[in-house]
């Protein structure tokens, strides 16, 4: 328990100093301005290229951990399609493509029915890697406000160290460590990206993040945890999936910059993102317990997850649909 407890810390240690020296090198650059780039409340667009060091040091502690070695190669052929992407504008179905791949590599490793013989063996690969290459993406997606994706990270991470100890199994096991140095790595970067951020996350980073975390889930379904899986990222996939499912109603473009997400939307407002990320994490809190219960009481498993959806839509709804007292911030 030692080792893993200083492997973790060091995880938090090589991306809180990475991305500190990270920011001194690209502040001697001369970076050029992307629109895209300019967030609420800002007078220039913060740094790029945080991701890099957050997806090395999860490599590198994932590997001490013993993580199976064709992980770590998908996250590494993800890494560099990210940043070739920036450099020459990689065609979106190659992307989709090398996704795909680096999804079918992991779910041949975990080896699992995950829909449990409900579909035949090479229909269940199918319709998980689909939602795989959906979850990588929406990861991507809602890395959009200050905080937002190493507080997920923060999240999940620690909801699959939780939901392992507090169902009674034995730590460490491999779902806890992982969990743990997921967690671990968000809090080294949150600290810098914590608004105002002073670098941001990027493709590069939340593409092979969104991978890592997407595998964890599927570790969580193999254990026997299906139900948690299914609420944890629980806000993720219902903000991103609703939003994606609103814009093809309305014929909109879904391969372009927007602000419709709820948690955008809730800045319209005039919200903080700081206090957004707060009620999101509040809300995260919530579907760890949900999570854990569901196992603790298995025979409830559909009425937490109920719950922990019935939660979400609760706080997507406050954001569209509620003012703002300028007076008061959560927390």
């Amino acid at each position: 328990m030692t080792f893993y407890s200083i492997l973790a810390l060091s995880c938090f240690l090589l991306t809180l100093l990475g991305t500190r020296l990270t920011i001194l090198a690209l502040r001697k650059r001369v970076v050029p301005f992307d629109p895209a780039s300019l967030r609420p409340d800002y007078k220039k667009p913060p740094l790029k290229g945080g991701g890099v060091v957050v997806v090395m040091s999860l490599i590198i502690c994932l590997l001490v951990a013993d993580i199976n070695y064709a992980i770590v190669f998908a996250m590494f052929m993800l890494t560099a399609t990210s940043m070739l992407d920036e450099l020459i504008d990689i065609f979106l179905p190659i992307r989709l493509l090398i996704q795909l791949l680096a999804v079918m590599i992991a779910i041949n490793v975990v080896g699992i029915e995950v829909f449990g013989g409900l579909f035949p063996m090479w229909l269940d690969r199918v319709i998980t890697a689909v939602l795989w290459v959906w979850f990588i993406n929406l990861f991507n997606l809602m890395d959009g406000m200050d905080g937002m994706s190493p507080m997920e990270m923060v999240s999940i991470g620690m909801g699959m160290c939780l939901l392992t100890v507090l169902s009674g199994h034995v730590f460490p096991d491999m779902l806890s460590i992982y969990g743990l140095i997921v967690a671990a790595a968000g809090c080294g970067f949150l600290w810098w990206n914590w608004y105002p951020a002073k670098i941001l996350l990027g493709e590069v980073g939340a593409i092979p993040i969104g991978f890592l975390i997407g595998y964890l889930l599927l570790l969580a379904v193999a254990a026997g945890y299906s139900y948690a899986a299914v609420i944890l990222p629980a806000y993720y996939l219902s903000d991103a999936t609703l939003t994606t499912i609103r814009r093809i109603y309305h014929k909109r473009k879904l391969l372009v910059y927007h602000s419709d997400y709820y948690y955008l939307r809730a800045l319209t407002s005039g919200r903080k993102p700081h206090a957004v990320v707060r009620y999101i994490f509040g809300i995260n809190f919530l579907l760890i317990f949900q999570a854990v219960f569901s196992v603790i009481d298995p025979d409830l498993s559909i009425f937490y997850v109920g719950l922990a959806y019935a939660s979400v839509f609760m706080m997507l709804g406050f954001f569209a649909h509620t003012a703002h007292d300028p007076k008061y911030e959560p927390f």
